[in-house]
């Protein structure tokens, strides 16, 4: 009877959701270049015979860019481990859908998910047939998972997350998420006290495994070398000036951070990476208005001497390699957005960092740098100065990184682990 109310509930505000979303995912695939790469399969239709489709394949259902990456991680260590495996990876926007295509991973398919609608759902199963569905750190679809089921599909969740403001907000429809949830023949955890949550709502215990996280699994990520030709860009802003890199920024921070960083030193170069290069003429804009000559890294010449000039990194794919160029790495979306972005990027490069207030989605990581000396804390443009300046300093920036790469060590066996609870779902299936 649970189910049926929650499945009630769920077709009746899904096409009200479709309907307000629609609008700006339009929007989103006009300014990333989405339209003419297949998007046909976002709603299950497919113009190609099913009998070019290999069936069988192992599913990976990444929405972001980010889960996109993380799929990738695991795609690439299967593959060493049974080179014979086939894959599919489904992503939800054509960034994603376009880093995928350009993974080289070899037997991949790349398609765009379809939307949780019964029909478009159904359609995607009977092209595929898949051995195994694998979701990315808290994408639930309850089609998905109702109709997955009803076909003897396992579904997994892998590197499953809930930031504690989200927790709060699930738990309080834990009744009618249940008979989702208890559909899911594998959670993978990142931390072992989250293992409640996911019983609270319906996960049997004997299906929760802790792996602790793919992102922050240094064993598995090889840290980006510098790029000789972005050395060349930067010392054309003139030789030995620090580098200090806004990474992931969102509306608002880039004014905040550059400001800081020249006050914090006149010779620091602001490099800003706003997380979405779409942002590009924005962000460009607020910088100009408050005095920053801003060069942009797709339009790149080489800049004129000029005072107070920032570098905008508006490409998609190289942030890692632009965090090995960095003397500072400042975290975005944790001074005047909520959420944070992933560290450890830096941490691998052996940068100093500094976070700001609001790194939810990456705790515990987020507090256990703090609290153990591996990253600095600021909570406003003042305490960011002051960080920034600490940072550079060259014995200091050493302690930091190297407190930030015990922590990190804490996740090292992430992907293998990962991929023993999945492959043990396949076949208890």
């Amino acid at each position: 009877m649970k189910r049926q109310l929650a499945m009630l509930i769920y077709r009746a505000v899904l096409p009200v959701l479709f309907l307000v979303a629609f609008p700006n995912w339009i929007l989103k695939m006009l300014r990333r270049g989405g339209f003419g790469s297949k998007l046909n399969e976002r709603i299950g239709l497919y113009f190609e015979g099913s009998e070019f489709e290999s069936a069988g394949a192992i599913h990976f259902h990444a929405i972001s860019v980010g889960e996109t990456m993380l799929a990738l991680k695991l795609q690439k260590a299967w593959a060493q481990i049974d080179p014979e495996a086939r894959f599919v990876i489904a992503t939800g926007t054509a960034t994603g859908h376009a880093l995928a295509r350009s993974s080289a991973i070899p037997n991949l398919r790349v398609t765009y998910s379809p939307l949780d609608f019964p029909w478009m759902v159904r359609s995607y199963l009977s092209r595929f047939e898949p051995k195994q569905i694998i979701l990315i750190e808290s994408d639930i679809w309850p089609n998905m998972i109702r109709i997955a089921d009803q076909r003897s599909i396992p579904i997994s969740l892998a590197n499953a997350r809930s930031s504690p403001r989200s927790a709060r907000r699930i738990l309080r429809f834990a009744s009618i998420l249940r008979p989702f949830y208890s559909k899911i023949s594998c959670v993978c955890i990142q931390e072992k006290e989250h293992r409640t949550f996911w019983e609270t709502l319906g996960v049997s215990p004997k299906h929760i495994h802790f792996t602790g996280s793919l992102k922050f699994d240094p064993a598995s990520t090889n840290p980006p070398s510098p790029n000789p030709n972005f050395a060349e860009m930067l010392v054309s802003f003139g030789k030995n000036r620090p580098v200090i890199l806004a990474a992931s920024t969102f509306p608002g921070e880039e004014e905040m951070l550059a400001e800081a960083i020249v006050a914090a030193d006149a010779n620091a170069l602001p490099v800003i990476v706003p997380r979405h290069a779409e942002r590009r003429s924005e962000a460009s804009a607020a910088l100009k208005k408050i005095g920053f000559h801003v060069t942009l890294r797709s339009q790149f010449q080489s800049p004129p001497a000029a005072q107070n000039q920032a570098f905008i990194i508006d490409s998609t794919g190289e942030l890692a390699t632009w965090t090995a160029h960095a003397d500072v790495v400042v975290i975005g979306k944790s001074f005047l957005s909520r959420g944070g972005q992933n560290p450890a990027e830096a941490i691998l490069c052996h940068k100093p960092l500094i976070l700001g207030l609001y790194m939810e989605n990456f705790q515990p990581l987020a507090s256990d740098l703090i609290a153990s000396g591996g990253a600095l804390l600021a909570h406003d443009s003042a305490s960011l100065i002051t960080a920034i300046r600490e940072a550079l300093d060259p014995i200091r920036a050493n302690e930091l990184s190297s407190n930030a790469s015990r922590i990190l060590a804490t996740h090292e066996g992430a992907t293998q682990r990962h991929l023993s609870a999945l492959h043990l779902s396949a076949s208890s299936a």
